[in-house]
């Protein structure tokens, strides 16, 4: 009976040091979305506990924390936190509503595009709150300015992102489709609109993030209450606390938002139509 000599090459080990050992930490639950926070925290905790900054001009998370938590229990906090994000959302309505019905009418129509396109990208480039000093005249200091700010801000990103999505469709697709017998509504509605909502799921997660800077901005130029306001009367106030509460609240809101509104539904439409893979891994 013969016996083979040659040894089994040994099974390979995971690497526990370098890129093994993170791969391996950033699967613990929480550390992948809280690890990075910790370590900001714990820095800015070490420069406010070292002094390096004169107390007047920079402060700690625990005295951030001291003052968000008087502003929550005497209603202040919350209201201010309402106003931004009922502004933010009838603004966002009405901006998605103008760009999605702009973009497919511009996307659908040659003629329409061709007339339309180098204003988009006129305007496109023309600031948000450029256009405050105007609206102030018009309107005065009041909601509609802002709500103005915020639908100029979601709209052109849409278009944009509408146009180039349905550009970006094979024509092979629609020449099946008709092949079928599909008229142009049906093939509009069966090829065209499922092949865009990666360009509306993108233009959408864009615009709001450019609308919620947009917001923030007139509320501290025009603004009466709100986020922006807060920060902005701290500032004539010299409260530095009440400053860094109103990045926090603002990261943490936008962190909240984009996770748990826009990204699952970016994956459910990017990834669904086969895009792309793995969107934010």
């Amino acid at each position: 009976m013969s016996v083979d000599t040659k040894m089994a090459a040994p099974a390979p080990r995971a690497r526990v040091g370098g890129a093994g050992a993170w791969d391996l930490l950033l699967r613990v639950p929480g550390i992948r979305t809280w690890g990075p926070f910790a370590v900001l925290i714990a820095g800015w905790a070490l420069i406010a506990e070292l002094g390096i900054f004169p107390s007047a001009f920079f402060v700690g998370p625990g005295t951030v924390v001291e003052t968000a938590v008087g502003l929550t229990e005497r209603g202040i906090l919350p209201s201010y936190i309402g106003d931004s994000l009922q502004r933010l959302a009838v603004g966002a309505a009405f901006g998605i509503v103008v760009g999605v019905g702009l973009g497919f009418l511009i996307g659908l129509n040659k003629y329409a595009r061709k007339f339309s396109w180098p204003m988009l990208l006129f305007f496109q480039a023309i600031g948000d709150i450029a256009w405050l000093p105007i609206l102030i005249i018009w309107f005065g200091f009041s909601l509609t300015s802002v709500t103005l700010v915020i639908v100029y801000t979601v709209t052109f990103p849409l278009i944009i992102s509408i146009v180039a999505g349905i550009d970006a469709i094979p024509q092979n697709l629609m020449r099946a489709a008709a092949s079928l017998g599909a008229n142009r509504w049906r093939g509009i509605v069966e090829v065209v609109v499922p092949a865009a909502l990666p360009g509306i799921s993108s233009g959408i997660r864009t615009g709001l993030g450019y609308g919620w800077r947009a917001l923030i901005a007139a509320e501290i130029i025009i603004g009466t209450s709100g986020v922006g306001f807060m920060m902005f009367e701290a500032r004539r106030q010299g409260d530095v606390s009440h400053v860094f509460i109103g990045m926090a609240v603002l990261g943490a809101l936008w962190y909240a938002t984009d996770a748990l509104i826009l990204a699952p539904f970016e994956k459910e439409t990017v990834e669904r139509w086969g895009m792309v893979e793995g969107i934010g891994r």
